[in-house]
């Protein structure tokens, strides 16, 4: 159960989450108590943002709730521009970047979802963006990121370092980094998932005792955190990752920054991060209740569920959290929360779940 947390104590105690390995290590702690973002800083970027994206809906459903044995707030960002969350954290960076910085282009890399998050917003600011990608990346993730006007640079995940690449672009043109996750400006803008369903509970005198939602590097469900965690202090906060990425939960665990060793396959292309971020983290080891874990089997039922009851389309990456409370994950709970966090899925993954799940 997580209780109420005090940013200052965060900053304090960050440095505990990160691997001390290095010098770079050393400096990332260094640097942890002056950039980890806080509630205020979700606020803000809630502020900043809120006009320029879609107020996405929480459904609810009777056979949800009846499978689940709680009541579910299912926040649907699958509806949002670019059919996830990411352009909430990418558009509060580039927002917060100087005119002037700007003019040198953003990177940024990507399996697709921020991909297309950074593209979108740098087309509304028109700003150059250039998009570090898998070759292996869902085909409607690079399709779409090509027609927002991002420039592709594709990437072998088994061999290349992606972060290297888009460093080295960074540093040729001077362009600014808009990291998936693990910057501060990414986390308050991706917070404001947790901030407009708290919102929403709290509207309507609904006191959450669990929030769901899931867990790659960390950020949606960190930035989410505060803001959760403001509103309804008693509230478990529970990260969600696919069976062969709990890389999270391993953390947890260990007190200490656990990594994913190897390539694991997953159909949740989205959650593939080998390790948490550094700040994200920092703020997650304080903030979540604990992580549990979903095969890619019960993605698949999830997408079909969705389809078939919430009538929304899915990804594997953004049906998580929903495969976690459909198995049972919330059951001692009164009233959840869990955030559907994106819908870019290719036909034939669709199709798939689908056919293996006719009546979900």
């Amino acid at each position: 159960m997580c209780g109420s947390v005090n940013a200052t104590r965060i900053e304090l105690h960050a440095n505990r989450g990160i691997d001390q390995g290095s010098e770079e290590a050393a400096i990332v702690v260094d640097e942890l108590a002056t950039v980890l973002p806080t509630v205020e800083s979700v606020d803000e970027a809630a502020v900043r943002i809120g006009d320029w994206l879609i107020a996405t809906p929480i459904l609810e459903h009777d056979e949800l709730n009846a499978r689940a044995g709680a009541r579910v707030l299912v926040k649907a960002e699958s509806l949002q521009h670019t059919g996830s969350f990411k352009i909430r954290g990418a558009l509060n960076r580039l927002l917060r970047v100087t005119h002037d910085e700007r003019a040198f282009g953003v990177v940024a890399y990507s399996s697709g979802n921020h991909a297309q998050g950074v593209a979108m917003a740098a087309q509304w600011l028109g700003v150059d963006a250039t998009i570090v990608m898998p070759e292996d990346a869902p085909e409607v993730k690079k399709t779409n990121t090509r027609a927002l006007g991002a420039e592709i640079v594709l990437y072998d995940r088994y061999s290349e370092d992606r972060e290297q690449i888009a460093a080295d672009i960074v540093e040729r043109r001077g362009a600014v980094l808009v990291p998936a996750f693990d910057h501060p400006d990414v986390i308050a803008g991706q917070g404001t998932v947790g901030l407009e369903t708290a919102r929403f509970a709290a509207r309507r005198r609904l006191a959450l005792d669990g929030f769901f939602a899931p867990c790659g590097g960390g950020g949606l469900i960190g930035g989410s955190a505060l803001a959760i965690n403001r509103a309804f202090p008693h509230c478990d906060i529970v990260a969600v990752e696919p069976k062969s990425y709990d890389d999270t939960g391993r953390s947890l665990a260990a007190s200490s920054r656990q990594s994913v060793e190897g390539h694991p396959a997953t159909l949740c292309d989205a959650l593939m991060a080998p390790t948490p971020g550094a700040l994200t983290f920092a703020l997650n080891r304080e903030l979540l209740a604990r992580a549990v874990t979903v095969t890619d089997a019960q993605a698949l039922h999830a997408m079909a569920f969705a389809a078939r009851y919430l009538k929304t389309v899915l990804e594997p990456s953004g049906a998580v959290a929903l495969a976690a409370v459909l198995d049972g994950a919330a059951a001692s709970m009164s009233c959840v929360g869990l955030v559907l966090s994106g819908g870019n899925v290719d036909r034939a993954v669709l199709e798939r779940a689908l056919a293996e799940y006719p009546e979900p």
